[in-house]
This record gives structure tokens, C-alpha cells and sequence, in this order.
């Protein structure tokens, strides 16, 4: 019964489902983002969307680009929808991401947007590796047995 207590805050905002099919996902890391107001009330009723956005790293900071945000029409001092936000990790997690970067076809993907049991907004972000046609097949040909075997086992 606790549990439910201890995530009743937790919402799962925008998720980024293209970035699996798309890119082998290697490490995974959950950082925080620096929002305006409006952004965060936009983002408690769900009107986000971080498919085509991606993570830059410059000067060591870690920038969130081209995430849409929906504008708030009551909010006072409104804010761009696709402005790039910051997000917040220690040094350390930011020069390991950029050493990732620097490798051949490494990249840092966004995969998450939600809030934790705390309420606080969080993005799940991952070095990945973008996959070749063959393996986007490979992928979904696994995808398909899983589901035939789920079917098989449910009618038995």
C-alpha cells in the first residue's frame, strides 16, 4: 500500500518511442531541466512531445533542442515552444557523454520526459548507437516472435 503512496506523483509526460527502433540504446541517465513556469504547468497537463529533439553538449553543459513545449495561453509571461532548455547533471555524467559523443556514431538521445514520485520534472537521456536498416529488421523480426510466442502460450 506504501508504494502507491510513494508514486502518486509519478506521470510519464512525452516518451520518445522512435529512439529504440532507431538507435541501440547503451547507458542510460536521468537528468534534470531547468523550466520557466509556464513550461512546467504546460507540461503537468501533458502537451509535450520530444520525438525529434536531441541533446547537445556544448561547454560542458548538457541543452535539450528542438523539444516542444506547448505555450500556456493564461501564462503571464509566455515561453517558446522550442526553445533549447538547459539540463542539469554533475561534471562528471556531462564528460562522460561527451567522451561517448567524440566516438564514431555515438549519440545522446532523449528518451523520457516525466515526473518522479517528488513531483520534480526529469528526462531519461542515453548514449545510443544509431542502427543500420538490417538491424531495424533484425529488431522487429525479434519484436514479432516475442508476440507470436505470448499468443502461443495464451491459447495453451
Amino acid at each position: 500500500m506504501a508504494k502507491t503512496d510513494e508514486n502518486k506523483n509519478y506521470k510519464v509526460v512525452s516518451e520518445n518511442r522512435r529512439a529504440r527502433y532507431d538507435y541501440a540504446i547503451e547507458n542510460d541517465l536521468e537528468v534534470g531541466l531547468m523550466l520557466t513556469g509556464s513550461e512546467v504547468k504546460s507540461l503537468r497537463s501533458g502537451q509535450s512531445n520530444i520525438a525529434d529533439s536531441y541533446v547537445a553538449v556544448d561547454d560542458g553543459e548538457l541543452w535539450l533542442v528542438n523539444a516542444y513545449i506547448a505555450p500556456l495561453k493564461e501564462a503571464m509571461f509566455p515561453h517558446e515552444e522550442r526553445r533549447r532548455r538547459k539540463l542539469l547533471a554533475n561534471k562528471r555524467e556531462i564528460a562522460r557523454l561527451w567522451n561517448a559523443t567524440q566516438r564514431q556514431g555515438m549519440t545522446v538521445v532523449p528518451l523520457v520526459l516525466y515526473f518522479n514520485h517528488k513531483g520534480i520534472a526529469k528526462l531519461k537521456i542515453a548514449t545510443a548507437k544509431g542502427k543500420q536498416t538490417q538491424d531495424k529488421r533484425a529488431t522487429e523480426a525479434k519484436r514479432d516472435w516475442q508476440r507470436q510466442k505470448q499468443r502461443l502460450l495464451k491459447e495453451n
